[in-house]
């Protein structure tokens, strides 16, 4: 007995220090400011973290069912859990007491319908619509493994993706299922199938309907803090894409370092991030980060980025905290916006790609707020950020956050002197820290080629400046980093080779104005279409590109040449061409 109490009150515990501090100051504020509601400096910050970790811990039941409780107790404000709308009008707002009950209906389903079992791994590809929440909640509460994708994935990607992971369910919509039905009969391991839908489609069950008779007496299981809560797919550079295996600590634990001192949340906010269903930056700001706060996820169907629908939902709803990738910004920037008034707004985010200090100047000289730069990876939480009450120096990713010890390291794991370029790393030994992924799933080898001496190496290159910002450099694994996707060469060149014109290729980033960095294809063509038209030609690989592997990855430039600059043993010089690109000398 002594023992189950001493595990409840850790956990309580835990709860308190995810969330209390900001809960118990001023609920709103009807001015801007730059002062941290959470923490009293950068240094305090550093210093005072610390939390500690329970031998159980889910987060659907120690921190989504707290904040019910204290809904019902009326000791919270009375924001949703979930603000969702799609632009036409229609809306939905789940407190926290709803969005247990559906998604406790949608657990039963999983676990009687779908048979499911604890572990068992569930793939979703589902846009932002409320039943991805739902889903990401239900896997908490039936232990099963989510592993999103993005909405944007080929069938081909589908199938490796169902291949990998062996998967056993996968709930998508009417746009993807045809996709699916075609590529399951070489999935063995995939026996469940749900569509969200008004329709009905053979093999499929149809989740609004089940959703209508479901029970939502469900038991949460109690899941260990270091088992595996979900499965993100990384981009691929010298290969396909590797599965990157996140626990219930690492991110329902770990993400409170973004939630509670980088976005600095309190429950009266509303969180607004535009990231893609696909991607682990939507684990960070759209699920675990604002709800370890207690505060509201605001989500905008938005099936297309549109600056001026941005523009106006800022204006419109009482939208308190922002977070979109670069290029989100860099568009914005570009319209008029003298007829918009941002009355709620009063801290905006950045991440998943570096952004230009031009970009972060024109948008504080038009909205009276600074962009707060995070950097962070699918492996991680946040690594380093700009957090509220620091000096802000342009074009850094700011100081490491209280998750982690970072520095600048050799080719030898040795520490490098402020000033000196090498490898972003983290410390891992003697204690790793919780905040980390596992392992690549299936993957030792990879998973060991990220240990160099006591570091765990990030494979971004930077450099430390003498007051401890962290600069980014480059990407040490030829990674392209476009409108805030990650996108690796090899699947581009893969595609590209299926073209009958392309005897082969290399791809790297080039600069571009709107999205910072774009793909670009260095091709030589098979003699028989040297003398084809060449405008034609690339229209006709990008759209193959765009047909055989998800629609972003294309290639918007693409360049003709005789030869690849190639290494004695063979190997394609990538550096080379992207020096070439960026007017390296």
């Amino acid at each position: 007995i002594l023992g189950v109490t001493m595990e409840m009150l850790l956990r309580a515990r835990c709860f308190q220090r995810l969330a209390i501090p900001g809960s118990v100051r001023a609920l709103h504020k009807d001015y801007r400011t730059t002062t941290p509601q959470n923490f009293s400096s950068y240094e305090s910050m550093k210093q005072d973290f610390k939390l500690e970790i329970p031998e159980y811990f889910n987060f659907a039941k120690d921190v989504l069912d707290q904040w019910t409780n204290m809904e019902k107790a009326g000791k919270k404000p009375s924001n949703p859990a979930l603000w969702w709308i799609n632009g036409n009008g229609e809306e939905v707002r789940w407190s926290f007491e709803e969005l247990g009950s559906l998604s406790r209906k949608f657990a039963n389903i999983l676990t009687d319908a779908c048979a499911l079992q604890r572990g068992d791994r569930v793939i979703v590809i589902l846009p932002r619509i409320p039943e991805w929440w739902l889903a990401n909640v239900a896997c908490l509460r039936t232990g099963t493994v989510l592993i999103p994708g993005t909405t944007q994935l080929t069938e081909k990607d589908i199938l490796y993706r169902l291949q990998s992971s062996k998967a056993k369910c996968i709930i998508t919509n009417d746009v993807l299922a045809p996709a699916v039905d075609a590529i399951a009969p070489k999935c063995e391991n995939l026996h469940s199938k749900l569509i969200v839908s008004q329709n009905s489609r053979e093999g499929w069950g149809n989740l609004k309907e089940m959703m209508k008779h479901a029970s939502d007496n469900h038991t949460c299981v109690k899941t260990k803090h270091n088992e595996i809560m979900a499965i993100f797919f990384t981009s691929g550079t010298t290969g396909s894409p590797k599965m990157t295996g996140h626990t219930h600590s690492s991110f329902g634990l770990g993400l409170s370092i973004n939630g509670r001192f980088w976005l600095d949340l309190i429950p009266s906010d509303v969180m607004w991030n535009t990231s893609d269903t696909g991607w682990a930056k939507s684990a960070w700001s759209s699920v675990f980060s604002p709800w370890i706060q207690g505060a509201c996820v605001f989500a905008h169907y938005l099936p297309h980025f549109e600056p001026t629908s941005i523009l106006q939902t800022l204006s419109k709803f009482p939208i308190t905290v922002f977070c979109s990738a670069p290029t989100a910004y860099r568009m914005i920037v570009q319209n008029d916006m003298t007829g918009y008034k941002f009355k709620s707004l009063k801290h905006c985010v950045s991440a998943g790609e570096p952004i230009n200090p031009e970009v972060t100047e024109q948008w504080r000289n038009k909205t009276g707020l600074e962009i707060y730069e995070g950097y962070g990876q699918t492996e991680t939480v946040l690594i380093c950020g700009n957090f509220k009450g620091m000096k802000i120096k342009p074009g850094s990713m700011g100081k490491p956050s209280p998750a982690f010890d970072v520095k600048i390291v050799d080719a030898h794991g040795n520490i490098l002197p402020p000033g000196e370029q090498g490898d972003i790393g983290i410390r891992v030994l003697p204690n790793r820290p919780f905040g980390l992924f596992t392992h690549y799933v299936d993957n030792p080898s990879k998973t060991a080629s990220t240990l160099r001496g006591n570091f765990y190496i990030t494979g971004d290159r930077g450099y430390m400046d003498k007051d401890g910002y962290f600069w980014f450099v480059a990407r040490s694994d030829d990674i392209i980093l476009s409108s805030g996707y990650r996108i690796g060469p090899f699947e581009v060149e893969s595609a590209l080779i299926e073209h009958p014109s392309v005897a082969e290729s290399a791809v790297v980033s080039s600069p571009d104005p709107i999205r910072g960095e774009v793909v670009k294809a260095f091709i030589v063509l098979n003699p028989d279409y040297e003398s084809h038209d060449q405008e034609q030609l690339k229209k006709e690989i990008q759209e193959h590109v765009k047909k055989t592997t998800a629609p972003y990855k294309y290639p918007r430039k693409v360049e003709f040449i005789p030869e690849l600059p190639k290494t004695v043993s063979g190997k394609i010089k990538r550096n080379e061409l992207r020096k070439k690109e960026w007017k390296i000398v």
